[in-house]
């Protein structure tokens, strides 16, 4: 019969679990729209044991009722240092609606995959009941959601502009990104008898001042104000590319942007972790399940997803125009130990339930662990937002070695028979490099031990789009290069005599795509061989570049217009391409490339004779 762990191996949720303790009062109590997984990969659950660490009574409210009396809100009481509230681990209005803002049916960070259990711009809403409630007890913010509306941004469910999360909300500080350390010294300042207000530089958080900072230009910058964005999307948008150059530094500027009569100040943020900052994170003890409380309701689908998988490094430096993981994570690489990676691995092997199977051995992106620059003083005054677009740079050290070293590793610890990779792939990083550098970066011994012993039968790949254009706005490679990494796949499963798929993601309607590239995007997967599964519509999420061209219409960078599908109907219409291969979008298809004289393409998609004519006898569908 399993053993199975007392109550007292997770941190209390309720007052019944705290008084267990021996406790009167808890020092922190954090907030969370997800329910409480006890693992490094959820946000509030790696705070939590990091303050516990620290000598912390924590607790956790996991989805607190925001609809009824507030008592999920009032049971643990009031904390000594202060209450602090996270969204989850995804944005709340990504999680609740579909790219056509259409509301989600399920959750995958709630029991059974239910919706409801949180609400709209959750952060806030469970901030200005905690300050409606006690408005004296410090509050602070943290989390995806929070950190990348720390300024001014684009809300796409409201098609509007808001401020800063901070002037909505009424919290004492935000603390945005990977917040380990900003926590640990907002901890110790608190300690050692400082009242919140009076922490105003510590790295990596944000607050609001009543007064006005000085401004000196080499170690500030002041955005044009919220009313002004207001007035001027232009304006939107040059604060963007300051904000975004600012964030891809190592040595950042502090941003202060006014919100009416008020400033919010956001200070730089820490240094890269260290290898030993990153061990501590991830080595603390974890139960890595869900909390009891959920033991006879059903499967957590978000827990159920990652509980055999394991994350060997933080941040991205791809530069990606749709991502958010560099302006929440860093563009810098931030990689665990060896030993650190071995240790929580066998600590996966012996979970009662595991079958044998590591889901993924990853990151942000799975083959950026131990890469770095080779000279830091170059990598200390770039600013540039991606290291490998357009082109990799001659500073980057691109080896694979460590990776492939622990992949075989992996494959050696008693009771793992499979380790898969099922983080996406960035597989410029190792194709089509200077010789030299391949030899010495081991790409040729990775792709090969990647392909014959990681896949899971499928690799996950992300071309995103076929057009130069487009793809250029996206901070992308060539689709040659995709074609090129296909090649490459098949060659290997060939020689090692697997029948494996490399899955292509791809978006529509991002700016930049019109129907012309969404036509060329259809016949070359058509070419490929694909009837794609791995799509998205682009959605517009918070502090990403490509967001911001959405809603202005401007390249930041350029100050040129560039198209953007900003309508449902452009979006749905870009989306029907993935689909060109189902009879019900044949028409609408054909009638769509015909209006924008675009009729040579469609032998390309439908051969020269479909619906039993040609492109100049087809007859267009009378237009309503």
């Amino acid at each position: 019969m399993e053993k199975r762990l007392p109550i007292s191996a997770w941190l209390p949720t309720t007052i019944k679990e705290v008084r267990q303790r021996g406790w009167e009062q808890l020092d922190v109590i954090l907030f969370s729209g997800d329910a409480y997984v006890d693992h490094p990969s959820f946000g509030v659950s790696a705070i939590g044991r990091l303050l516990e660490q620290m000598g912390l009574k924590v607790a956790i409210v996991p989805q607190p009722n925001w609809q009824d009396d507030l008592r999920d809100f009032k049971k643990l009481g009031v904390p000594r240092l202060f209450f602090g509230v996270s969204a989850g681990n995804m944005d709340s209005m990504v999680n609740h609606y579909t790219a056509h803002i259409r509301k989600r049916s399920n959750d995958a960070y709630t029991p059974g995959n239910r919706a409801g259990a949180r609400p709209d711009y959750a952060a806030t809403v469970y901030s200005c009941i905690l300050k409606e409630l006690y408005p004296d007890i410090p509050l602070v913010l943290g989390g995806v959601e929070a950190s990348l509306r720390r300024l001014t941004h684009y809300d796409y469910w409201s098609d509007k502009l808001k401020s800063s999360v901070l002037a909505d909300t009424g919290a004492d500080m935000l603390v945005y990104g990977m917040g380990e350390e900003a926590i640990k010294q907002i901890v110790q300042e608190m300690e050692s008898g400082k009242n919140i207000k009076e922490l105003t530089s510590i790295p990596q958080t944000a607050f609001v001042s009543s007064d006005k900072p000085e401004i000196d230009q080499a170690n500030s910058i002041l955005l044009y104000a919220h009313e002004v964005c207001l007035k001027s999307k232009k304006k939107f948008a040059n604060n963007f590319r300051f904000i975004e150059e600012e964030s891809n530094k190592v040595f950042s500027r502090i941003i202060v942007q006014q919100v009416g009569d008020k400033y919010v100040i956001v200070n730089p943020g820490f240094s890269t972790p260290t290898e030993k900052q990153m061990d501590s994170y991830f080595d603390l003890p974890y139960t890595r399940l869900p909390h009891p409380k959920y033991n006879n309701k059903p499967p957590i689908p978000a827990f159920e997803m990652i509980k055999d998988s394991l994350n060997m490094h933080r941040g991205c430096f791809g530069g990606c125009s749709f991502c958010t993981i560099s302006a929440h994570q860093g563009k810098f690489i931030a990689s665990r130990s060896e030993d650190s990676i071995l240790k929580e691995l066998r600590q996966i092997s012996a979970m009662p339930e595991f079958n044998g199977v590591i889901t993924d051995l990853g990151g942000p992106s799975a083959n950026m662990y131990k890469l770095k620059g080779i000279q830091q003083t170059i990598c200390d005054s770039c600013k540039r937002p991606s290291c490998i677009f357009p082109k990799v740079c001659p500073n980057l050290d691109t080896n694979h070695k460590p990776m492939t070293r622990i992949y075989k590793k992996a494959l050696e610890i008693p009771g793992i028979r499979k380790a898969f990779i099922g983080s996406g792939i960035r597989y410029d990083l190792f194709l089509d490099r200077p010789k030299k550098e391949a030899e010495l970066g081991g790409h040729e011994e990775y792709v090969r031990q990647l392909v014959k012993n990681h896949v899971s039968g499928r690799l996950k790949v992300a071309p995103e789009h076929s057009s130069d254009e487009v793809l250029r706005v996206m901070r992308k490679p060539s689709f040659d290069t995709f074609v090129r990494m296909k090649e490459k796949f098949d060659q290997i499963n060939k020689e090692a005599g697997k029948n494996q798929q490399i899955i292509p993601y791809f978006i529509s309607s991002h700016p930049g795509s019109n129907v012309e590239d969404m036509a060329d995007l259809a016949i070359r997967s058509k070419e490929q061989g694909y009837r794609l599964e791995q799509i998205q519509d682009f959605t517009p999420t918070p502090m990403t570049l490509a967001t911001v061209m959405y809603y202005t219409g401007i390249d930041p960078y350029t100050g040129k217009k560039i198209y953007t599908a900003n309508t449902l109907g452009r979006k749905k219409l870009q989306r029907t391409f993935f689909f060109w291969y189902k009879p019900e979008n044949k028409k609408i298809i054909i009638d769509v490339l015909l209006k924008s004289h675009l009729g040579h393409l469609i032998g390309k998609l439908y051969g020269k004779d479909f619906r039993g004519g040609s492109v100049h006898s087809y007859k267009k569908r009378p237009q309503e």
